[in-house]
């Protein structure tokens, strides 16, 4: 998590300065996005929330998104999908920006057939929601859930401005 640590410092002063407030709903980061935000001093101020959504249990009962997913999101692990958590998080936290992350880390791929390496991160915000994709072609892991997390946390940062 070392390596989250200057991201989150960044974040969490953008954050500050703007007065603004930022909840995740992660999935295959397991919580290191919320953890690294979570470091940093004075974290209170713009940290609503966060939600480890890896099953659709959890999709369920922490954001009321109902399985099967609504139309026209087809599954997990996609970037519509990763904007329906963002959008939703930030909904139901009240928070100026939502985070949303879903994949798959490894050592095998997902059930959609997605390989492992393979996630969807979205922000959503003031300007509407973006997102993107990130294939590291590796199934570490641990790997994978840190290089996630630096690519979401990045995401968020540079819509920060």
């Amino acid at each position: 998590m070392q390596d989250l640590l200057p991201l989150a410092e960044k974040i969490g002063a953008r954050l500050k300065e703007r007065g603004e407030t930022v909840g995740i709903a992660e999935s295959s980061t397991g919580g290191l996005i919320s953890a690294a935000l979570l470091s940093v001093g004075g974290a209170s101020a713009y940290f609503r929330g966060g939600s480890v959504i890896y099953t659709a249990y959890a999709r369920s009962a922490f954001m009321d998104i109902p399985n099967p997913l609504p139309a026209p999101i087809e599954r997990a692990s996609t970037e519509p999908y990763a904007s329906l958590l963002a959008e939703r998080v930030a909904e139901k936290l009240e928070a100026t920006w939502g985070l949303g992350e879903t994949g798959a880390t490894g050592p095998t791929g997902n059930r959609y057939g997605d390989k492992a390496g393979h996630t969807c991160i979205a922000i959503a915000g003031p300007g509407g929601t973006t997102a993107l994709t990130l294939e590291t072609g590796n199934g570490d892991r641990i790997g994978n859930m840190r290089a996630f997390a630096a690519k979401a946390m990045e995401a968020l940062l540079s819509r920060l401005g």
